[in-house]
């Protein structure tokens, strides 16, 4: 039986002087750890067909950064990455301190191959990033999110 390659996440937005931030989150483990633009991401997890995907993004966020969302969320369309996983998510507005975040853990095999394991965080840290910042550091499959939720906030 194949994976399902399904993923839901949420998109933290806030308004600071008269400017639009996005709250990004940067993959944990050595794969990233010399990555920086182009890898941030919205936080999300992938979630099995039992599984509603607004709540399995809920579910995501806390279990990646241990922050909780609050409704309403507005509904932001679904992207493919280049793995091609389905991406959906939701933005809602709300705050968090970055230096709080609170990620859980998975192993991998590394380094690839070896049969050797390591427990990493999903999520080594998080930041609020200016919509131009948040387009040059996020994942380029997931920057349309960005521009639904500019056309959202404008409606």
């Amino acid at each position: 039986m194949s994976k399902r390659k399904v993923s839901a996440g949420l998109l933290m937005y806030r308004g600071r002087k008269h400017a639009l931030e996005v709250f990004l989150v940067h993959p944990g483990g050595p794969i990233w750890a010399k990555k920086n633009q182009g890898s941030w991401t919205v936080p999300k997890g992938e979630y099995g067909v039992d599984e509603e995907p607004l709540a399995a993004a809920q579910r995501e966020l806390l279990e990646e950064t241990g922050f909780v969302a609050d409704p309403p969320f507005l509904p932001l369309g679904s992207v493919r990455q280049k793995s091609g996983k389905v991406v959906t998510a939701w933005a809602f507005a709300g705050d968090c301190d970055p230096d709080a975040l609170v990620s859980n853990t998975c192993e991998i095999e590394w380094p690839p191959g070896s049969g050797k394991r390591i427990e990493i965080p999903e999520i080594d840290r998080g930041q609020w990033f200016l919509i131009d910042a948040a387009r040059e550091y996020m994942r380029a499959e997931q920057v349309p999110l960005l521009e639904a939720l500019q056309s959202l906030l404008r409606d």
